[in-house]
């Protein structure tokens, strides 16, 4: 073995002792520039090549969902809630309604 390596510092795995608020707070951070794709379904409808190639403007799609049906938002692609549209400041937003559970996001990743 190496001088190098007989000198270094290897720090131990403490799974069970209880973190810090500070050293919590540091994990945190750490994620909290990560981008994510945020996707609001007001509704869906399936439609033939030559039905699209005949829109225009001020066509009108029928979707699935009814007027006032929640709306589905996913984060990369994964359902995370509902929610209903709202107009703040003259622009389009969601408010969310249900969250869905832990139990249910985790049964996604499957």
């Amino acid at each position: 073995m190496t001088d190098e390596v007989k000198d270094l510092d290897v720090q131990e795995f403490q799974g069970d002792s209880p973190q810090s608020p500070q050293a919590v707070q540091r994990d945190i951070n750490f994620i909290l520039d990560v981008p994510l794709e945020l996707t609001v379904v007001i509704g869906r409808t399936r439609m033939l090549v030559q039905e699209l190639l005949q829109l225009g403007q001020g066509s009108v799609i029928a979707l699935d969902k009814l007027a006032g049906e929640p709306m589905e938002v996913y984060v990369n692609d994964r359902l995370l809630g509902r929610g209903e549209v709202v107009v703040v400041n003259e622009k389009f937003g969601i408010r969310l309604t249900d969250i869905i559970s832990t139990t249910e996001r985790v049964r996604q990743l499957r």
